[in-house]
């Protein structure tokens, strides 16, 4: 992996102004979405067991609260963006979701049953949604247009360590205290401080329509007030309806991990290690596929990482029981979210002009966290009316009839993308 900062004294600039490198600013975010994953992703590992097994909720009702982790940041991810549009304060706006976060990692403590868990799960998932676009439109700001891809991929790769880490420190902690949960969730806490204390005391407060008014790099569009006419580009709408449709058929990890559990039987406490599996392949898949998707087109890997999921869905509902099918599925998940996580936001920040970058961003997000709340309803009706395999198989039926149909709109958004919108400018100090 080659980072540094770009625009450092001695860096080498390849021609077209590159250096070939990653920004200081991608690796900072970077730093703290690793803080902020092992804080998250070691109450998610537990989160399944916790919620069937300690509070007794059926595949109804988890369905029901994994639909809330998975979509209840629609309701103010648009917000999120349009503010950091708004004020060109993308820094202080993600300040505010990750304090959001942070704070729910402690009203874990006290929440007791399922009207207190699924507040905790709303508090936590907003402030995830108020962080994510502002936290992705910094990226875009302080990185070169034809390395988006990479740089995304990079910060990813960065999150990921993080919710690699997560799961192993649930597993150890369940091993060393088995079933205290409460101990998961004051560590998390504390992770959760400490990467919002690294946003806030470190990362550079970037204004990217500021910067883009400097004479040299102005852009036309980087002088108008952000308008929510901007967002009815028919290139953003066209990746809205493939994102859409393709998060109506993704259901949660949870219940991934949860039929691989009741199908192999094995014991509670090795759960936290089948996100390990998935956030294993993850990092090692990030940051090839984002500079494959620099190369061959970044609507194309995002569209064809859910052959992956099509795949990870047979291998956990299909015939074949034990340690091999299990480890596939986890390397084929892990494979789709590599695919797929960064370059929906990379996608949507080039579709549409600076102004509302940061909201074209946001926009594309909340029509997949919405599309992935109804997936979670769905599923869990599924698994109540078809059980655990039938329900994957319909899913995964579903999915392969649909991934032909989107893909024809593929090569026209990988085109669109390279041609870019107006006003992309450099990293400014």
């Amino acid at each position: 992996m080659y980072v540094t900062v770009r625009g450092a004294p001695g860096a080498r600039t390849s021609r077209g102004g590159r250096t070939g490198k990653v920004a200081g600013t991608v690796l900072l975010l970077g730093v703290v979405s690793l803080l902020t994953d092992v804080s998250s992703e070691s109450v998610s590992s537990v989160l399944p067991l916790y919620l069937t097994g300690a509070l007794g909720l059926g595949p109804l009702a988890y369905g029901f609260v994994d639909g809330l982790y998975q979509g209840v940041s629609a309701l103010v991810r648009i917000l999120g963006g349009w503010v950091s549009d708004r004020v060109d304060r993308p820094k202080w706006v993600a300040v505010g979701g990750y304090g959001l976060s942070a704070l729910a990692r402690l009203l874990l403590l006290p929440a007791g049953g399922l009207a207190g868990v699924t507040a905790v799960i709303t508090t936590d998932r907003l402030g995830k949604g108020l962080r994510t676009a502002p936290r992705d439109a910094m990226i875009s700001a302080s990185t070169e247009p034809a390395m988006l891809g990479r740089a995304y991929g990079v910060h990813r790769a960065m999150d990921t360590t993080g919710a690699l880490i997560g799961p192993l420190l649930a597993f150890g902690i369940l091993l060393w205290l088995p079933g205290s949960y409460r101990s998961v969730f004051v560590v998390s806490f504390v992770f959760a401080v400490i990467g919002l204390a690294v946003l806030m005391l470190l990362v550079p407060d970037l204004r990217p329509r500021q910067a883009a008014l400097d004479p040299d790099a102005a852009a036309p569009a980087a002088r108008t007030a952000p308008s929510w006419r901007l967002l009815a580009d028919p290139r953003l709408s066209r990746l809205l309806v493939v994102a859409g449709v393709l998060g109506l058929l993704t259901i949660g990890d949870g219940f991934l991990y949860l039929a691989l559990q009741r199908r192999d039987q094995f014991a509670t406490e090795y759960f936290p290690l089948l996100y390990v599996g998935t956030n294993f392949a993850y990092l090692a898949l990030a940051i090839p596929l984002g500079r494959l998707a620099d190369r061959v087109g970044r609507a194309k890997v995002f569209v064809g990482g859910h052959v992956a999921l099509v795949l990870a869905y047979v291998a956990a509902g299909g015939p074949f029981a034990g340690v091999a099918a299990t480890i596939a599925c986890l390397l084929l998940l892990g494979t789709f979210y590599a695919s797929t996580d960064g370059l929906l936001a990379a996608l949507a920040g080039r579709l549409v002009d600076l102004p509302v970058r940061t909201s074209g961003i946001a926009t594309a997000q909340t029509v997949v966290a919405a599309a992935r709340f109804a997936s979670s309803l769905g599923f869990g009706l599924l698994w109540v009316s078809l059980g655990r395999s039938g329900a994957l198989w319909v899913v995964a039926a579903a999915l392969t009839v649909a991934l032909p149909l989107v893909a024809r709109t593929v090569t026209r958004l990988d085109a669109d993308d390279r041609s870019g919108a107006s006003g992309v400018p450099a990293e400014v100090p």
